[in-house]
């Protein structure tokens, strides 16, 4: 098919092994890191220079969208490894959907898009809250 098939696995691919990096590593910048040398390792392993690049950057969209979610789940009382769990789950799942054509490049696209919306959505106090600050 050509490289911009393989180029959009390996960017959908690194966008599930960022999630799930995320999932499983706290601190964001170190799940970047990790999640981004994984891609290259697969990337070179897999074809050539772009499409190495094309997974470090679906994996560092894939970290940096999953921080959203892993912060608010584990914010409202959801435990680690659960959270974890589920994020590999979708990762798996994100992984198999990235061998569709085009479907890896709107992966990576998507999961930065969905953390934007998530970080957007999220209040910044507890509501309950503000009724102690009145006094």
């Amino acid at each position: 098919m050509g490289d911009w098939y393989t180029i959009g696995i390996l960017a959908g691919v690194g966008a599930a092994i960022g999630v799930a990096t995320a999932g499983f590593i706290r601190q964001a910048l170190v799940a970047l890191v990790v999640a981004g040398a994984a891609a290259l390792l697969i990337g070179f392993g897999f074809g050539q220079w772009d499409e190495a690049a094309g997974g470090v950057a679906g994996a560092a969209c894939g970290a940096l969208g999953a921080g959203p979610f892993v912060a608010g789940a584990l914010r409202r009382g959801g435990t680690r490894g659960g959270t974890a769990t589920l994020l590999a789950l979708a990762a798996l799942a994100g992984a198999a959907l990235a061998f569709v054509p085009v479907l890896g490049y709107l992966e990576a696209a998507a999961v930065p898009l969905l953390g934007a919306r998530l970080r957007r959505r999220s209040p910044d106090t507890h509501a309950g809250l503000r009724t102690l600050a009145r006094d």
